[in-house]
């Protein structure tokens, strides 16, 4: 599986789906964004590259607004792709600045008996708070014996702007 981000318009929807189900109710780490679908201000495929654009805008007429004041995009390859074992390589540019919070994680799709997170898992394979310009961290979740959330995560610096060029 790869996409290379070949055609210009909306990402392939093959691929990619857009991720909304909690802008009504508001998302689990307090994310202050409404997450747009179809949306070529927010999401957009454009000379090779996925470009996901936040903007302080309200979109008071969307059917399932929950009051956010900025628009973004939340994009996931649920019901149309996964994976058990290999590598994942991902060329990116990052925003940065206080708010941003860019991520490339992966989540278990449910196991036996309707798992659900923590259960079946979370890795975080990048998470660049955008307020911490030289710091990326990664982390895997997981269900104890007790059932409780725990992690493991770990943080790097580095010398590298992540917002200035593209990076693998």
């Amino acid at each position: 599986w790869s996409d290379e981000f070949e055609t210009n318009g909306l990402p392939d929807p093959k691929k990619w789906a857009f991720d909304t189900d909690r802008n009504r109710a508001g998302w689990y780490n307090n994310e202050k964004q409404y997450y747009a679908a179809n949306r070529l201000e927010n999401s957009r495929v454009e000379n090779g590259k996925l470009i996901i654009t936040a903007r302080k805008e309200r979109l008071t007429t969307a059917a399932d607004y929950g009051g956010q004041n900025y628009t973004s995009a939340r994009l996931v390859t649920r019901g149309l792709a996964s994976w058990t074992y290999g590598f994942f390589e991902i060329r990116a540019k990052l925003p940065y600045g206080q708010g941003t919070w860019p991520a490339i994680w992966t989540l278990g799709v449910g196991g036996p008996k309707g798992m659900v997170w923590p259960d079946d898992g979370e890795i975080d394979i990048m998470e660049y708070t955008g307020n911490v310009p030289n710091r990326t961290t990664s982390a895997a979740h997981y269900a104890n014996s007790f059932g409780s959330h725990e992690y493991k995560a770990g943080a790097y610096n580095n010398s590298l702007a992540l917002y200035n060029d593209y990076h693998t």
